[in-house]
């Protein structure tokens, strides 16, 4: 799958709208930062020559606030009241900290070491322009729209955010919030969980359809829909009421892979109909969610300009608990991480809903592992 996921197209928008999306192309800085050299901090601009000089009583000549424009030239034996950020007049190439200074009758005395730090920002310091503060596929995290609007940007070319149809299958499926009114009804308890990873990994936010067992309905609503990605939740598997495989199959899908040795999620499938990906996910919702972490994150950080490998960061962290040998399938366990490690549920239950509300994590287990001790490492990936 991570083949498959190609960054989609590109556009440009507006800085104050990207956050949380990808660069297609370089953040190239527009201005020097600083613009011109600079305070460090609020105090006087004087001249070094003037400290090694010996001259410590100095005419006050003026003052500099950040976004002061214009201001003279400082000469022999004159400080400018300054602040920090605001740019030095011509001439000063020193602040002396306000802490070191004190007002006498014509101006200000000073107490600095001339070979002490000079509290100045140089032009340019921090970068210049024509440097490239980000790269192609950098996320524009809170932290990189800091560095990008610090440039003077204020438009960048990003990838396009892939659509997503969501449809979430099932006679008994019903909205939350309504399904106490008929006995036969269950909360559609992952359509809003595989929304919310869609967004975080880089999608726009998806089309939420529910449909019943019906392949003609399952499939109509895929084939009317433009979209990027089709989530098809539950209808995985090869019972009676599982029609999401044939559905799909009526209408043109090139199955790539259909079942999967892992454990929870064995009945997940992926394929394309013509330029959409689709993937299905089991009914069960730990299954359902484990295969969303595990298949649907990489594809979307893919297809949005991410590295589809980076969506998946194991760590090594210490189990709290001892493992028993796992089978002959590979093991994704519900876990909830600690200070001192990771705790293991030991109700791994696919269909269970309750412990969900503490997951944290995914803990992988190998085909056949042996039995672990308590404090073992053990990869785990966040849920």
């Amino acid at each position: 799958m991570a083949a498959q996921a190609a960054p989609l197209g590109r556009e440009f928008a507006a800085l104050a709208t990207v956050g949380g999306r990808r660069l297609a192309a370089p953040v190239v800085a527009g201005i020097d930062a600083p613009r011109r050299d600079c305070a460090a901090m609020d105090g006087y601009a004087v001249r070094s020559a003037d400290l090694v000089a010996g001259i410590t009583r100095f005419r006050e000549a003026g003052t500099s606030f950040a976004g002061t424009a214009t201001m003279g030239e400082l000469r022999r034996g004159d400080a400018w009241r300054i602040m920090t950020g605001a740019a030095l007049p011509d001439g000063a190439d020193r602040v002396v900290m306000i802490e070191r200074c004190q007002a006498w009758a014509e101006g200000i005395e000073v107490d600095a070491d001339p070979a002490g730090k000079p509290h100045v920002r140089l032009q340019g310091s921090d970068f210049r322009a024509g440097d490239v503060l980000l790269h192609p596929g950098a996320l524009l995290t809170p932290a990189a729209l800091v560095a990008a609007a610090a440039a003077d940007v204020g438009r960048v070319e990003l990838w396009r955010q892939p659509n997503v149809l969501l449809l979430s299958t099932g006679d008994e499926i019903a909205a939350p919030g309504t399904a106490r009114s008929r006995s036969h009804l269950v909360p559609d308890s992952l359509g809003a969980a595989i929304a919310h990873l869609c967004r975080s990994a880089g999608a726009v936010a998806p089309s939420l359809l529910r449909v019943g067992d019906a392949p003609d309905l399952i499939a109509g609503a895929c084939a009317a829909t433009d979209c990027d990605v089709i989530v098809v939740i539950g209808g995985a598997s090869r019972g009676d009421r599982d029609h999401g495989r044939a559905a799909l199959a009526s209408i043109g899908l090139d199955m790539a892979f259909a079942d999967v040795a892992m454990k929870p999620g064995k009945p997940a499938w992926y394929g394309r109909l013509d330029t959409r990906h689709v993937i299905g996910l089991p009914g069960n919702p730990t299954a359902a969610l484990t295969v969303a972490r595990l298949f649907l994150v990489p594809l979307i950080t893919g297809l949005s300009g991410g590295n589809a490998k980076s969506a998946l960061r194991w760590r090594m962290l210490g189990t709290r608990t001892p493992l028993q040998a796992n089978g002959p399938r590979e093991s994704f366990l519900c876990a909830e991480e600690c200070i001192d490690g990771v705790a293991v549920f030991g109700d791994q239950d696919a269909s269970g809903q309750r412990r969900l509300a503490r997951s944290t994590s995914l803990v992988r287990r190998p085909a056949n592992a042996p039995a672990i001790a308590s404090g073992s490492q053990v990869p785990t990936l966040d849920l």
